[in-house]
């Protein structure tokens, strides 16, 4: 009488499900502590590089335990799929932005104005946040290749008419601001700094929007810089262009007026 070996359970698929789990929850919780201000944005990049490791390992384990269900005939095939199938889950939005930096230039640092970018509040940086340098030549040219519509805004209008449109539009953003609003009395140039977070993940990019009466018109420069990752991935860009695409739905609404250029 021939015996038949009585079927294992793969240790393997039981870990792979636990670990793709624990994956989905730690980037849950990370992502909900970040967007609440309970996880310092270091921290919370740290942890996106630990729960992109336990996801891989996930995977592994899926993968081995699929090679004992395969040539042993183990059981274990639902926790294997279920790990499997967390650890992708997870895995999604890191193939998402591996894809973006594949298609958004290098860049950390945007402004529609090169030679004099419009200052930023820099009161409350710290070592671990990104540098902030002039561009370089080939930055600016990456930039102007890959952005070409983040350019500046040029009004002929009065100049506390473009300011006032300036801050209405920044009042429906929600922007952290570094300082209020400054006053406009006797002045022909205004820089007005805030904090801003990205869509997604909630990453800080430091914004100023200068406002300056040139004489025969009135011209607005923007700079968006992250404060943290050498790619941002499009964002900053982004940033600019749906501002000042709605500042110019501003001004058209409340006076009539296309820009100038």
């Amino acid at each position: 009488m021939v015996s038949i070996p009585e079927r294992q359970t793969s240790k393997a698929a039981g870990w792979s499900r636990r670990t793709g789990a624990f994956s989905m929850v730690l980037l849950l919780t990370n992502f909900v502590g970040h967007r609440f201000g309970l996880v310092q944005t270091p921290v919370f990049l740290w942890v996106l590089g630990i729960v992109a490791l336990l996801a891989a390992l996930a995977l592994l384990f899926a993968g081995l335990a699929f090679a004992r269900l395969w040539n042993f005939g183990d059981r274990g095939g639902r926790d294997l799929t279920v790990g499997a199938l967390l650890a992708l889950l997870v895995l999604t939005p890191y193939g998402v932005a591996a894809y973006w930096a594949t298609i958004y230039p290098p860049l950390r640092d945007i402004s529609t104005d090169f030679d004099e970018p419009p200052a930023l509040d820099v009161g409350d940086r710290t070592r671990d946040m990104n540098v902030l340098s002039p561009p370089t030549p080939g930055e600016q040219t990456l930039q102007t290749d890959s952005y070409p519509l983040v350019t500046a805004r040029s009004y002929d209008l009065p100049f506390e008419t473009v300011v006032n449109a300036v801050e209405t539009v920044l009042d429906r953003r929600g922007w952290d601001f570094s300082e209020p609003y400054p006053e406009l009395a006797g002045q022909t140039e205004v820089t007005i700094t805030a904090i801003a977070s990205s869509f997604v993940l909630g990453l800080p990019a430091d914004v100023a929007i200068r406002v300056r009466d040139d004489g025969d018109t009135v011209i607005v420069d923007m700079r968006s810089a992250s404060r943290y990752g050498r790619h941002d991935l499009g964002d900053n860009a982004a940033r600019i262009t749906d501002f000042l695409a709605e500042l110019d739905q501003e001004v058209a609404g409340q006076v009539g007026a296309a820009p100038a250029q």
